[in-house]
């Protein structure tokens, strides 16, 4: 592979040691967290609550095959760790990996970026350039931040994904390419297609196989067994010597919401041990972002984080209420939120209902949204 820097893009072609699959580590860690791509990274994944060892499982059963693989999940979940994990499991380990932030780049720098460029196809090319497709030829590209790329730039990645080549800017030839591609988001992409901002096709080429991770507190059996690693690893870097956790500091973990998930957990502990005068840590040394933690809170940012759980917390309220009409209330809200929230567009609202244009348009017609026609 030619010498080329990639910006905010990492390459790893080193070949790595086989991989012993029955006794892989519960624990993810990257060498070299300068590696990560992501500008709130996560630098382990432990596997220990059962939702976490039901996905270790569902990765062991999907890296070795050649399908491209969607990765959702919050920010801070660890999704790049996830996707060097499913190169590593693959056959293509001792080929390169090559990490991009989509979000990285503007939209007239991310084509050339993506797919490279040849001297004078714009102003300031002044030597040709190999993209990180062509980079990650023979291995795995992971694309993070899916989302992020633009409309213009989803279609030419599909025909990429679809004819396997690439035709650089400026070019007219095209370059045979061997890359699986594992993108991730933290955004919900059916949502997006519904509203146009994703487009459909390309939805379905990524999610030929799906990798859901939980959120750090919807999986609180990695909450303690994750804050012994970082105490370990960070007592070890600062020089000092064995530290615990005691029993308030494990309640107070064990009870916040960690909207930051495993990178918020890190810097909490890491912060802790280093205003620490014992060799225990106390809940006093865990400053938690100035967020209270009680169970209540702790409900409450689960529902922010969790849609129809907050869906559901509504209705009850208006239900309460015992007004006048609740279901005409309901479904005149949703009609008019889904109508706004694609831009008053009828057939794209429609669409994200799962209901006929004519139906919506009735409803519309009969809140006062949109005037009848005569």
């Amino acid at each position: 592979m030619n010498d080329l820097t990639l910006p905010r893009a990492s390459i790893d072609a080193a070949p790595r040691p086989e991989p012993a699959q029955p006794s892989t580590p519960p624990v993810l860690s990257s060498p070299d967290p300068r590696k990560l791509t992501t500008s709130i990274r996560a630098s382990a994944q432990l596997f220990e609550d059962p939702r976490s060892v039901a996905l270790l499982e569902r990765i062991r059963r999907i890296a070795p095959s050649e399908a491209n693989v969607l990765i959702i999940g919050e920010t801070g979940t660890g999704k790049e760790l996830i996707a060097r994990h499913v190169h590593d499991l693959s056959a293509r380990r001792h080929r390169p990996f090559v990490a991009v932030n989509c979000g990285a780049f503007s939209e007239t720098l991310v084509e050339s970026e993506l797919f490279g460029h040849e001297k004078g196809a714009f102003t300031g090319a002044f030597t040709a350039k190999t993209g990180w497709f062509e980079a990650a030829d023979g291995g795995t590209l992971f694309l993070d931040e899916i989302g992020d790329l633009p409309l213009s730039i989803q279609v030419k990645l599909l025909r990429v994904l679809q004819e396997r080549e690439v035709v650089r800017l400026g070019s007219h030839r095209s370059v045979p390419i061997d890359v699986r591609v594992v993108a991730a988001t933290n955004v919900r992409l059916q949502a997006a297609v519904a509203a146009g901002h994703f487009r459909e096709d390309l939805f379905y080429r990524l999610h030929v196989a799906h990798l859901a991770l939980p959120a750090l507190r919807e999986r609180p059996g990695d909450i303690l067994p994750l804050a012994r690693y970082f105490i370990h690893a960070y007592h070890q870097r600062l020089g000092y010597g064995p530290v615990r956790l005691d029993a308030a500091a494990e309640r107070k973990l064990q009870a916040y919401a960690w909207p930051g998930n495993i990178r918020e957990l890190e810097n909490v502990i890491h912060h802790g041990l280093l205003i620490c005068r014992d060799v225990v840590l106390g809940a006093d040394d865990l400053q938690l972002a100035s967020l209270r933690i009680e169970r209540a809170d702790h409900a409450a940012a689960a529902s922010l984080a969790d849609p129809a759980h907050a869906l559901e917390a509504a209705l009850r309220a208006l239900f309460d209420e015992s007004g006048e009409a609740i279901y005409d209330r309901i479904e005149e809200t949703v009609m008019r939120t889904a109508f706004e929230h694609c831009h008053r567009n009828q057939v794209q609202a429609a669409r994200l209902l799962g209901i006929s244009r004519n139906v919506l348009r009735a409803r519309l017609i009969k809140s006062g949204e949109i005037a009848a026609q005569r």
